[in-house]
């Protein structure tokens, strides 16, 4: 059985950790995630035709991407077979688009990943990053940004995973305490931080060329 970091969960994972689905972020508020990547694309004048998810889970903030965004083309890996069973069926519903799923996790994905592979337009990855140790995080990136004009991220760092505990009273055991300061190092050789969860690629874009005009918020 599958059970920890990037080789994906076994079902006492998703028993867990998913017991109240309505309440995790990106399912239950999976929708309020489209409008406002929705709303915020539209002010910048940006268009969305294919994007990739680096573990669609349980495939609710996907399913409700493809059908705002239509985009010509989607492909999604999951590591977790029980996730990628139940959020594959959901995501496959949307028939119109060109769909790739794959029962593959981030770090293989990079690396058979090859050097002319068509790049997308916008990749997402949504509680992820915290299940990857440093050397696999060093080893996604670069290619992350290679294959992604724009990446939708969200991680917590141990601010957030604190609040999980007094908050929620949910406490992840896989989850990885690392602080803001710490995925901000990281990201910064490959991505340009945009907006909320927003990031630009290095590889494709710079001042010069970049499609967002609010210079201020490039971090």
């Amino acid at each position: 059985m599958k059970n920890k970091g990037a080789q994906g969960f076994d079902e006492n994972y998703w028993a867990k950790n998913y017991s109240e689905p309505k309440e995790m972020d990106g399912i239950g508020n999976a929708k309020n995630h489209v409008r406002y990547l929705k709303a915020f694309l539209e002010l910048e004048q940006i268009t969305i035709k294919s994007m990739i998810d680096f573990g669609f889970g349980l495939g609710h903030l996907s399913s409700a991407l493809i059908k705002t965004f239509k985009p010509w083309r989607y492909h999604g890996i999951e590591p977790s077979d029980l996730a990628f069973e139940k959020g594959g069926k959901r995501i496959e519903k949307n028939e119109e688009v060109k769909l790739r799923l794959e029962c593959l996790d981030l770090v293989s994905w990079s690396k058979k990943v090859e050097s002319n592979s068509r790049w997308f337009d916008l990749g997402i990855c949504t509680s992820v990053f915290q299940y990857l140790n440093e050397e696999e995080l060093e080893t996604v990136l670069p290619v992350m940004a290679r294959m992604n004009r724009y990446l939708y991220l969200t991680v917590p760092t141990d601010k957030e995973l604190d609040r999980q505990v007094s908050d929620l009273n949910f406490y992840d055991d896989f989850a990885i305490r690392r602080s803001r300061d710490f995925y901000l190092a990281l990201m910064a050789p490959h991505f340009t931080l945009i907006s909320s969860r927003f990031w630009e690629s290095k590889i494709h874009f710079n001042e010069e060329s970049t499609e967002f005009s609010d210079f201020l918020y490039r971090i």
